[in-house]
C-alpha cells in the first residue's frame, strides 16, 4: 500500500501547491498592506482547510477509479478487492487529512501574523476606502 500512499500524497500535494499559488497570488494583490495580506492569506488557507476536510470526510466512500491517484497507478497496485478499497480510501483520508491540518497552521500562523502587524500600527483598511469617504 505504500506506493498508493506516496502518489497519493503527490497527487494531493500538487493540489495544494496550485492552491497556495493562488493564495500567494491574492496576498501579492495586497502588498501595499501587510495586516490585509496575511488575512486575506489567512482566510483564504482556511477556506482551503475546510475544503481539504470535505474531502476527507467523502474519501472512504469514493470510488477509487474516479480518483487522480488511480491514473498513476499500474494495475498491479490499483485496488482490486473490497478491503483493498477500503484501504485505498482510508490512505485518501489520511492524506486529505495531512494537507488539512497543514493548511490549517499555516493559516493560523497567518492570522498572527496580521495581529502583529496591527499591533505594530498597520492599519486594517484598504486606503481609500476609510469612514469619512463612505459617509461623505
Amino acid at each position: 500500500m505504500e506506493p498508493i500512499r506516496s502518489i497519493a500524497f503527490f497527487c494531493v500535494g500538487r493540489a495544494f501547491m496550485f492552491g497556495w499559488l493562488a493564495i500567494g497570488c491574492v496576498m501579492f494583490s495586497f502588498a501595499f498592506n501587510p495586516t490585509l495580506a496575511f488575512r486575506a492569506g489567512a482566510v483564504l488557507s482556511l477556506g482551503m482547510a475546510a475544503i481539504l476536510l470535505v474531502k476527507a470526510y467523502a474519501a472512504p466512500g469514493q470510488k477509487p477509479n474516479r480518483t487522480e491517484v488511480w491514473i498513476y497507478l499500474d494495475d498491479k497496485t490499483r485496488p482490486q478487492n473490497d478491503q483493498a478499497r477500503l484501504v485505498f480510501g482510508r490512505i485518501l483520508r489520511e492524506t486529505y487529512g495531512q494537507f488539512a491540518q497543514a493548511a490549517l497552521v499555516i493559516g493560523v500562523a497567518m492570522f498572527l501574523i496580521s495581529l502583529a502587524f496591527m499591533a505594530m500600527g498597520y492599519d486594517a483598511v484598504l486606503p481609500g476606502i476609510g469612514p469619512e469617504r463612505i459617509a461623505g
